[in-house]
């Protein structure tokens, strides 16, 4: 929400979920959002390519599935650009879905576009989970593949369609085999899919050590990190679960990526005087991605 004020990028439908902080943040904390700003630039820039390309690829005859979706408001951009798939899918725990449908169901700008978008006769709404031709959000734990399977088909999901699936920050928070569970459960129900994952690497090291202590002190515990020690790790974590290509960068290589002109001037927009900090925070989380591909698309 912050990074969408300041004018990073365009997201009109953030402000109906998150609201904007009043209170002045101590200047260590602006320093450390100034610093963590430009990552999710290049995190939204990079996820947000990868998916385009999907699409692209498709002709948006495919359906999409964010895993730990959250307040993401990816469904609408889409739609605004033109883009949506034949169905998207969000899934998070049903105490996260029940607050956003709850923003859907009072905020207008929400629910229009989903009304808009939507065929047929019923379109499902409770407190757990909403159902429309376009678009769902399912209430469910990854961490157990067989009921949120059954709970995806419920809400129409079609496994012969090309299939994307989005992990921001999601998988770190399962232990290794949790994760493999999910991974190898995507590669075997989908014939023609894309996994995106987005998260820490290179942990092993002093500054990745110190990210980990940070976060433990704060009762959040990153039960995956093992896999996250290098892009290596990351890469091999996918092909061993049943996907044939994989590939990792860190986000500092996204952002050299990035059009530059866009870069120059997202950099204008707060002054960044400590960019070696800043280099070692991007080199710290990455994007990987895999295909399994019986259709050679």
């Amino acid at each position: 929400r912050f990074a969408v004020s300041v004018g990073y990028w365009k997201d009109p439908y953030i402000q109906y979920f998150v609201r904007q902080a009043k209170e002045r943040k101590a200047p260590e904390i602006n320093r450390g959002k100034s610093l963590c700003v430009p990552g999710y630039y290049a995190r939204v820039h990079g996820v947000s390519h990868l998916l385009k390309a999907f699409l692209e690829k498709t002709e948006c005859n495919c359906q999409v599935v964010n895993l730990g979706a959250g307040m993401d408001t990816l469904f609408w951009r889409l739609k605004d650009e033109n883009l949506l798939p034949r169905k998207y899918f969000e899934v998070d725990f049903p105490m996260i879905v029940a607050r956003k449908i709850h923003n859907i169901k009072s905020k207008p700008p929400l629910s229009k576009p989903i009304m808009e978008s939507h065929s047929g006769d019923s379109l499902l709404i409770d407190s757990h989970s909403l159902d429309s031709s376009r678009y769902s959000i399912v209430g469910a734990d990854l961490r157990f593949s067989s009921d949120l399977e059954e709970k995806l088909k419920k809400h129409g999901l079609d496994v012969h369609l090309p299939t994307l699936l989005v992990a921001e920050c999601v998988l770190v928070y399962m232990t290794p085999q949790q994760s493999a569970n999910l991974l190898q459960w995507a590669a075997s129900t989908f014939p023609v899919a894309m996994v995106i994952n987005y998260e820490q690497v290179n942990m092993r090291d002093r500054f990745g050590q110190i990210m980990v202590e940070n976060l433990q002190r704060r009762q959040c515990n990153l039960a995956g990190v093992e896999l996250c020690s290098s892009l290596d790790s990351q890469r091999e974590r996918l092909l061993a679960n049943g996907w044939e290509n994989a590939r990792a960068v860190d986000m500092m290589k996204v952002y050299s990526f990035l059009p530059q002109a866009d870069v120059k001037r997202i950099e204008a927009l707060e002054f960044l005087d400590e960019k070696e900090l800043f280099e070692q925070l991007m080199q710290h989380y990455c994007i990987c991605w895999a295909s399994r591909d019986s259709s050679n698309l």
